[in-house]
C-alpha cells in the first residue's frame, strides 16, 4: 500500500486549518455516498478496503465523514465499488429527490390514510399498476426458496415461470461464471437489465425469479419495482448456507472461514433495499408446503 507522506509545514502553520461548513458538509455527503454505493452492492468494508488497498479504519473514517481523502484514492475506491469516480461526487438528482419527498410524505401519513392514499394513485396510474401485477418477481439471496416457490406459483397460476440467470446465458450463449469473467460485473449488470426488458416485452404475465445482487444495480431495480410486482424471499443466514450447500454448491464456503459473516454482512446492507418489495415472505423454519400456502394467501390478499 502506497505511503502518503505529509508536507513539513512552518511552526506557526503546523496546525491543520479548520474546515469551513461547506467542506465539512462535502465530506459528510462523500461519506454517504460511498456508504450507499457500498450498501447497494452488497459488499463489505473489509472487502472494499482490500480491493481499493486502503486500510479499513480509513474507508471507515471516509464513510463517516472524517478526515480528507486524495483523489487517487477515491479513485481506486470508486473503481474497488465498480461505480465511475463521478458517481460518488454527483449530487443527488431531481428523481432521487422526489422519490425522497414522496417517501417522507406517506411515512408521515397515519396508518388509517396509508390505504386511501394508495387507492388514489392506483386510480391515477391504474393502467400501468395492472399490467405490473400481472407479472410477479421473486427476489432474494440463493438459499431463500425463489426457484422452488416459483415453479410451484407459476404452475397453480398457469403461467410461464423464467428465471433471469437462465435467460442472460440464453442471451449471451455462455455460463454466468463466463460472462463475469469475460465482462466484469459491470458488463454483467448491463446484460441483466437488457435480459430483464427483453423478457417484458415479452411476457405479459409470468413468474420471474432473479438473481441476489439485482438490487446493488439502482436503476435496473427500479426497473424491476416499477414493471413487476416484487416479493422478497428470505431466510436466516445459516438457512440460506445449509440450503446452498445442500444443493450441492460448496463454493460459498470455499477458501473462505469468514463466509458466514461476509453473508450476515450482505443481508444487512440489502436489507433495505430488499424492503422496497411489495411482499415479503419469510421461509425461515418452514417447509417448502407451508411457505407456498403462506405466499399464496398474501398473494390473494393484495392482488385478488
Amino acid at each position: 500500500m502506497s505511503r502518503i507522506v505529509p508536507l513539513a509545514l512552518p511552526s506557526h502553520l503546523a496546525s491543520p486549518p479548520t474546515l469551513s461548513g461547506s467542506d465539512e458538509e462535502f465530506l459528510q455527503f462523500l461519506g454517504k455516498r460511498v456508504r450507499e454505493q457500498r450498501s447497494r452492492r452488497g459488499m463489505t468494508r473489509r472487502s472494499v478496503a482490500q480491493a481499493a488497498d486502503v486500510s479499513e479504519r480509513y474507508l471507515a473514517q471516509l464513510e463517516a465523514g472524517d478526515g480528507n481523502i486524495s483523489v487517487m484514492l477515491l479513485r481506486r475506491i470508486a473503481a474497488a465499488l465498480h461505480v465511475p469516480l463521478a458517481q460518488l461526487l454527483a449530487a443527488e438528482s431531481e428523481d432521487d429527490a422526489a422519490r425522497r419527498r414522496l417517501q417522507c410524505l406517506l411515512e408521515r401519513l397515519p396508518a388509517s390514510q396509508i390505504e386511501e392514499a394508495l387507492s388514489r394513485l392506483a386510480a391515477d396510474f391504474g393502467s400501468e399498476e395492472r399490467a405490473r401485477r400481472r407479472r410477479i418477481a421473486l427476489v432474494g439471496l440463493r438459499g431463500a426458496g425463489k426457484s422452488t416457490l416459483g415453479a410451484r406459483l407459476a404452475q397453480a397460476a398457469a403461467v410461464p415461470f423464467i428465471e433471469l440467470d437462465r435467460e442472460i446465458e440464453k442471451e449471451m450463449g455462455v455460463p454466468l461464471a463466463e460472462i463475469f469473467s469475460l465482462y466484469g460485473q459491470s458488463g454483467y449488470r448491463s446484460i441483466e437489465k437488457r435480459a430483464l426488458e427483453r423478457v417484458i416485452r415479452e411476457q405479459e404475465r409470468a413468474i420471474l425469479s432473479v438473481g441476489g445482487g439485482i438490487v446493488s444495480e439502482k436503476e435496473t431495480y427500479d426497473y424491476l419495482l416499477s414493471n413487476w410486482f416484487t416479493v422478497w424471499i428470505k431466510a436466516r443466514p445459516e438457512e440460506h448456507m445449509a440450503r446452498v450447500v445442500a444443493q450441492g454448491d460448496f463454493r460459498a464456503m470455499a477458501g473462505n472461514d469468514q463466509a458466514m459473516d461476509d453473508l450476515r454482512h450482505i443481508l444487512a446492507a440489502r436489507e433495505p433495499l430488499y424492503r422496497k418489495a411489495d411482499l415479503t415472505l419469510d421461509t425461515s423454519g418452514k417447509s417448502v408446503d407451508a411457505s407456498f400456502a403462506e405466499l399464496q394467501s398474501a398473494l390473494r390478499q393484495r392482488l385478488g
